[in-house]
């Protein structure tokens, strides 16, 4: 075991000198790094999300995003590309490298602001904000700018959330009201259309037509009562040339003639025509009925007349009757197809009056989120609502936050450190050569009666050791010294080592070796 140790000492101690190269050199960036990397500063600012001031039940404000929503869309505007460009020349931040590219101004912004929110609200609902730069003046500005910029963004979103609301409401309730005025017209254009058909007046038409059908019958049994009138006159006129059949009214001759009349009724009861009696009866009323014939021929104009005017009264009564039956059958006629026309007309002004409800409902509906809104608006334009506080605004640090040197020296060692051994681990391990009797047994099957080691002269030995030291003092003073030129005049190494960083996604690893997470 103890030949073993010693073995492989003795080989390390040969390959010393390419351990020494690589520790020297991975060193030396390290040391350049830790002391050419230029100081940082961070100045920090501390934000509070406050709870709204008016609680919800009372007043509750129209802007429904969350604090953190909100800090994450001001994150995002803040972190655009002309917002960093614009902070980057209002405070001449790259002033020190002109040439430098836009996507690098860029880049190299997003990577100096810190904006920190909260996971959640419940956690205190503090904001963090930072500005790393080389100078302690500058990195409070560009803090407070920051501070600035998002008090002004929340602001600006909460208020033009609640505008945008109210504005929307108040297009809104315009553009129902709007709406019902031309659906009320509708409804009123329609019910003049149709004003004889409209389901509120069909009980009274109803009942309208009931009532004409009755007077229809009323005046068809006049008028057949009037036609038999009539017709009674006319046969009574021709057969007694009178036009009424009174005994006040009757000549001697008239009454003579009816009684005789009479008597022969009553004689045809009891006799035979061919009786005596009868017979003379009957000679009696022919002559009396010449006699009242010539007495109606003598008294006819003012028979005729009262015979006229009976007629022409009862004549203008049918004619007043007829006109009135004219009247009521097309009264009724009216009213069949009114009735028959409402319910149709019911189901357009139904759909009418619903639109017109529904629109009503929605105007109803948007007026009372208009009132909201305005409270809404009310309380963000005041700030009495969920609202950002400055707690602490950034002051100048006393001591650069990064690099950190000592880690950034200890890790270029202990890289060089691990990288030697390795690179000696490698080298031996892909060694297959024979350099110790136990491997010339193990190998071939022979055991070797004694060993000799290569021995070098002096000269060689000389040689080999200015040979070792020359690269290791080379690369020792020539790296840094290249580094440095690079540095000068072509471009600074810290920005360099951005660009590194960023191509190898490193950020997260170098953050935590310069110590700059929550320094």
């Amino acid at each position: 075991m103890i030949d073993e140790v010693k073995f492989y000492i003795s080989l390390f101690l040969r390959r010393i000198h390419y351990f020494l190269l690589i520790v020297i050199f991975f060193g030396s960036i390290g040391g350049f790094l830790a002391f050419t990397l230029p100081p940082i500063f961070r100045a920090q600012a501390r934000l509070l999300v406050e709870s709204p001031q008016i609680p919800d039940d009372l007043a509750a404000s129209t802007v429904r995003a969350g604090a953190l929503e909100l800090l994450s869309v001001i994150q995002q505007r803040i972190l655009t590309r002309a917002n960093l460009l614009e902070m980057a020349r209002k405070f001449n931040i790259y002033a020190a490298t002109p040439n430098a590219s836009v996507d690098m101004i860029v880049n190299d912004m997003r990577n100096r602001v810190g904006i920190v929110l909260p996971y959640t609200l419940e956690t205190g609902g503090i904001v963090l904000l930072s500005f790393e730069t080389p100078s302690p003046a500058l990195s409070v500005e560009v803090t407070n700018d920051l501070l600035t910029q998002v008090l002004q963004q929340n602001v600006a979103l909460r208020t033009e959330a609640s505008g945008q609301t109210l504005d929307f409401f108040e297009n809104e309730v315009t553009r129902l009201d709007k709406k019902l005025g031309e659906q009320d017209a509708r409804i009123l254009e329609f019910k003049l259309q149709h004003k004889d058909a409209l389901p509120e007046s069909l009980n009274y038409r109803r009942t309208r037509l009931a009532s004409l059908q009755e007077r229809a019958l009323q005046i068809n049994r006049e008028l057949s009562s009037l036609t038999d009138r009539r017709g009674r006159l006319e046969e009574l006129f021709e057969r007694t040339g009178r036009v009424d059949l009174n005994d006040a009214n009757l000549s001697p001759e008239q009454r003579q003639l009816r009684e005789l009349q009479e008597q022969l009724a009553s004689a045809l009861v009891i006799y035979s025509p061919e009786n005596p009696r009868v017979r003379a009866l009957e000679a009696q009323v022919k002559a009396l009925e010449l006699a009242v014939g010539r007495q109606g021929s003598e008294n006819s104009s003012p028979l005729a007349t009262a015979y006229d005017l009976q007629i022409s009264d009862i004549d203008g009564q049918i004619a007043y009757l007829a006109d009135q039956k004219e009247v009521v059958e097309a009264e009724m006629v009216e009213l069949t197809i009114s009735i028959d026309a409402t319910p149709e007309n019911a189901i357009a002004l139904g759909t009418l009056e619903r639109d017109y409800e529904n629109t009503r409902l929605q105007f109803d509906q948007a007026t009372a989120a208009l009132n909201e809104a305005r409270t809404g608006d009310r309380i963000e334009t005041l700030s009495k609502g969920q609202r950002i506080v400055v707690i602490e605004p950034a002051s100048t640090p006393d001591s650069p936050s990064k690099p950190n040197r000592k880690m950034i020296l200890a890790a270029g060692l202990g890289g060089g450190i691990a990288a030697g051994l390795g690179f000696i681990f490698l080298l031996e391990l892909l060694n297959r050569s024979i350099r110790r009797p136990v491997e010339l047994t193990n190998g071939l099957g022979i055991k070797p009666f004694a060993t000799l080691p290569y021995i070098r002269t002096g000269r060689q030995k000389l040689v080999r050791r200015l040979v070792i030291t020359t690269i290791l003092l080379s690369v020792a003073v020539g790296l840094p010294l290249g580094l440095y030129m690079l540095h000068l005049h072509v471009m600074p190494i810290d920005m360099i080592v951005d660009k590194v960083i960023q191509k190898l996604g490193l950020q997260s690893i170098l953050d935590r070796l310069t110590g700059s997470v929550g320094g």
